[in-house]
């Protein structure tokens, strides 16, 4: 027997199959961790977009890994072409708020766990995370501060950041960018701002106004919807 040939039975065997009923267990843990993920997300996400909408992909995520996981471990040469599969794709929906990529990222960890059969790690590691987010969420919950979230909306003016830097220098004690959208000549813009009084906020109104008074401005107190 010489090199190549070994070396194609080495591609060819088959190690660490995964049994129908070990999969299927691990499949519908699987299912039920995504499942939770998602109730977490809504209710302690504190992202801008729908957050029912993104979590219902949880558990299309988790499980499709899984899938992938479980049949190319199983192979050398399926991993590698899994490679050259995924060279091919490309996401063309882009994730604007970090949080969004950190719950994608531990659903796709799910998957990952449970289709190389690591189950009390993966289920470990994931109620302990669930843990910090709900510790860290009861925490800021009761932490009382002066955060507002801005919204700007506007069309065809000369507005410019660097006037909106000047106007929030002057009325606000921190103020911090979150997402800025430019299209078709239409710019939507969320700021997080930390006020030092509330007549700062009628400032802020004031001087975005006199830029554009069709301007459409919309603030409200970062407390959450619960």
């Amino acid at each position: 027997m010489n090199k190549i040939e070994t070396f194609e039975q080495f591609m060819a065997t088959t190690k660490g199959a995964i049994g129908i009923n070990d999969f299927l267990i691990n499949i519908l843990i699987a299912a039920i961790l995504s499942g939770v993920l998602g109730f977490i997300y809504v209710k302690f996400g504190k992202s801008l977009s729908n957050r029912k909408q993104f979590a219902a992909n949880f558990i299309i995520i988790t499980l499709t890994t899984m899938m992938i996981i479980a049949i190319v471990k199983s192979s050398l040469a399926l991993s590698l072409g899994l490679v050259g599969a995924l060279s091919i794709v490309r996401f063309r929906t882009a994730i604007k708020e970090p949080e969004e990529l950190a719950y994608m990222f531990l659903s796709i960890s799910i998957g990952l766990g449970m289709g190389a059969s690591q189950t009390q790690i993966t289920i470990t590691g994931f109620l302990f995370i669930i843990g910090v987010i709900i510790l860290r969420g009861f925490i800021n919950k009761n932490v009382k501060n002066g955060n507002f979230f801005i919204t700007i909306n506007t069309v065809g003016t000369d507005f410019s950041l660097s006037k909106l830097t000047g106007i929030l220098e002057k009325h606000c004690m921190k103020a911090e960018l979150k997402r800025i959208d430019d299209e078709n000549n239409t710019i939507n813009i969320v700021l997080n701002a930390e006020f030092r009084r509330s007549d700062d906020i009628e400032g802020v109104r004031n001087e975005l106004k006199s830029i554009d008074e069709n301007i459409k401005i919309s603030i409200f107190e970062d407390k959450g919807l619960v």
